[in-house]
């Protein structure tokens, strides 16, 4: 039996997730998933150009791991451009890290990055903040209510 995948940490999501070689319509031809976390590490080592370290280190991931998930990614990019496959970009197993909070007083709910600690609502100023749904990459104990 093997291990669950664990989540990659992703930070932002694809704005554009369909591809298709011009001349062609959706409907004639084969495509190629990319997962968002394959996405990632390209976005990271190819745009980003950060050292294969510093990649697995943002996605909390080992190296191998992302040394893995950017050979896949590559791969299946070179075929979709050598075949003339569509490309999609959607699912795996990946977390934004991203907590949503709610404003007791004005009602306000936003996203915040969950390395910052957000005890003030960006609308009212209230201090009356709590966890709008708890993440499952949470670790920590949140101080704050959960509501649901």
């Amino acid at each position: 039996m093997s291990r669950p995948v664990k989540n990659r940490r992703v930070e932002n999501l694809p704005e554009y997730t369909y591809f298709v070689p011009a001349g062609r319509r959706k409907c004639e031809i084969e495509e190629i998933l990319i997962k968002v976390e394959e996405f990632e590490a390209m976005r990271l080592k190819d745009v980003e150009d950060l050292n294969q370290e510093e990649c697995a280190k943002k996605m909390l991931v080992s190296r191998q791991t992302f040394q893995n998930i950017i050979d896949s990614a590559r791969k299946k990019i070179a075929i979709a451009l050598i075949e003339g496959k569509a490309i999609n970009i959607s699912g795996g197993n990946y977390t934004r890290n991203v907590c949503n909070f709610k404003c007791l007083s004005c009602e306000n709910t936003y996203e915040i990055k969950y390395e910052e600690d957000r005890k003030i609502c960006p609308a009212c100023g209230s201090e009356q903040v709590t966890c709008n749904k708890r993440s499952s990459f949470c670790q920590r104990q949140c101080n704050k209510h959960n509501i649901i």
